[in-house]
């Protein structure tokens, strides 16, 4: 391992010296696709069928990529007919060279779609830099986490790092997975396992469509010390929106939606607003009720912006004057120089934003 870095620490010097670093990473990646001089890059090396229309992707990684904490999420980037398409995903730790990507298609879903259908061993993926909040920072003796759908992704990576830090001996751990059928139950063995080697750890999987067991009182009820608890949600803003109310009790929440769901599409939104860009020196008119983001991207504007989920914050800009209501939970702001992630917000009034 030493002589391989010592290698590729001279041929880095080497390139440096004689070329500037996108050409040094083409000839690089002409001997070995995970050489590079400065781009964390991640090479697909296993591909695996882990449910209805859901893949896991083992990932070896090059020097460059950075490790995140377990629940954080990754930029990747992708390349499908040419172009270059940027997704969040939560990544979970195999070992110290490589991640596992787990990846559900969703309908129209152009990335995702290719990663469960088309992706290859072999093929390279980027990696960009980690973030997120749903770290692993456990603030009482019980930890309950809610998942629904692909919000499982960020639990598995917590569940994982818990057992190889052996925290799973000592914090009592209960996870609750929704899916629709049984067929889109992700890593059932997994957790069967994980379950057999640890008596702290219990899981359910709860089916929405054939048993139609979907989250209400009936579930905290069946819970002991609550007010003890920490308590992880993630999945589509409608479940999300209904832990946080739940769960209003426990020691303390944190919760992440990955989606729009039961704010996106209000009745009462209708007509449009105007929307005043002063970088930019335009106004806009977008539907009330769509994200400010995707508005703007039908009018040919194309902001910075990264997760579409309104965790990572690329998208924030600061709003000076208007109404907004947030799409994940339905709250609505109307002060003055507030910071606006356009992703998760629509326009309820005429907006001045910083862009």
């Amino acid at each position: 391992m030493y002589a391989i870095e010592k290698r590729n620490s001279l041929f880095n010097s080497l390139a440096n010296s004689v070329m500037n670093s996108h050409d040094a990473n083409f000839w690089l990646q002409k001997i070995n696709p995970l050489w590079s001089v400065n781009q964390p890059l991640a090479q697909i090396v296993k591909k695996q069928i882990v449910a209805k229309d859901t893949v896991s992707l083992i990932l070896k990684c090059n020097r460059h990529v950075q490790r995140g904490m377990a629940g954080q999420h990754h930029p990747i980037t992708v390349e499908i007919a040419g172009r270059h398409y940027e997704r969040t995903y939560s990544l979970m730790q195999v070992d110290a060279e490589h991640l596992c990507l787990t990846v559900k298609k969703v309908d129209q879903g152009l990335v995702s779609s290719w990663l469960v259908e088309k992706s290859r061993i072999g093929d390279i993926v980027r990696l960009g830099q980690p973030y997120g909040d749903m770290q692993q920072h456990i603030q009482s003796p019980n930890l309950l986490l809610l998942a629904a759908g692909s919000g499982i992704t960020p639990m598995l990576s917590l569940i994982e790092a818990l057992c190889q830090s052996k925290q799973l001996n000592t914090v009592n751990v209960q996870l609750m997975y929704w899916v629709k059928t049984y067929e889109d139950a992700a890593y059932a063995e997994y957790l069967k396992e994980v379950s057999e080697n640890f008596t702290n750890f219990s899981y359910q999987i709860l089916y929405t469509q054939e048993q139609d067991q979907r989250l209400n009182q009936n579930h905290v009820d069946q819970l002991t010390k609550l007010n003890q608890t920490t308590v992880y949600a993630c999945g589509p803003s409608g479940f999300v929106a209904t832990a946080e109310t739940l769960f209003v009790n426990a020691a303390f929440i944190q919760t992440e939606a990955f989606s729009l769901s039961q704010f996106e599409h209000d009745a009462t939104d209708t007509g449009f607003i105007n929307v005043t860009l002063t970088q930019s020196n335009k106004t806009v008119a977008i539907p009330k009720g769509q994200s400010i983001l995707a508005s703007l991207e039908q009018q040919g504007i194309k902001p910075n912006h990264g997760c579409r989920m309104g965790i990572c914050n690329k998208c924030a800009c600061n709003k000076a004057q208007g109404a907004t209501k947030n799409l994940l939970n339905g709250s609505a702001n109307h002060e003055p120089s507030q910071l606006l992630k356009i992703c998760v917000n629509s326009a309820q009034s005429d907006l001045v934003i910083d862009l």
